[in-house]
């Protein structure tokens, strides 16, 4: 017992050791700072910030094994500019496969512009209108219009009524 007790304590000390060690080679916040300061102009062209570009500084930094953290560090590339991005739409736990099965409701909506578009669980093979709950929100689905999931074989929930 006594010996397992050392032993754990010896293990704990040493992942300690090594944990700080390769702490201690993270770049600091000044650091990275000084770094997006020196080429301001070209991260602020690029649509960089320099809270994400410090991030992602510290965070490279840290990634490096000690070993090589000795040898000059590689060039850094600017990171891509944010793109602005509307909230997407609800996803679904696997895309969709068969025809006439979309993975937006705009694409449903584009084939089918007259009809109405449905949310189709395709694990259980009910469909739901817009004004349900589930609309889009199941695990598996995908957007479809009514005329085409009826022909499918595919039924609506016992509990909606068709707009």
């Amino acid at each position: 017992m006594r010996l397992h007790l050392v032993a754990t304590i010896c293990a704990a000390a040493i992942g300690f050791a090594a944990s700080s060690a390769a702490y201690a080679e993270q770049k600091t916040v000044k650091a990275c700072e000084d770094e997006w300061q020196a080429k301001k102009a070209e991260h602020q062209k690029a649509g960089i910030t320099e809270r994400a570009y410090v991030e992602k500084c510290r965070a490279e930094s840290a990634a490096v094994p000690p070993a090589a953290a000795t040898k000059a560090p590689p060039a850094k590339e600017p990171a891509p500019a944010p793109t602005a991005t509307k909230a997407p739409a609800p996803t679904t736990a696997k895309a969709p496969t068969a025809a006439n099965e979309f993975s937006t409701e705009a694409a449903a909506k584009a084939r089918c512009p007259t009809d109405t578009v449905v949310w189709l669980n395709t694990s259980s093979k009910v469909f739901h209108f817009a004004s349900s709950k589930d609309y889009g929100k199941t695990k598996a689905g995908a957007y479809m219009c009514e005329k085409d999931s009826v022909a499918a074989g595919n039924r609506a929930a016992k509990n909606e009524k068709k707009p």
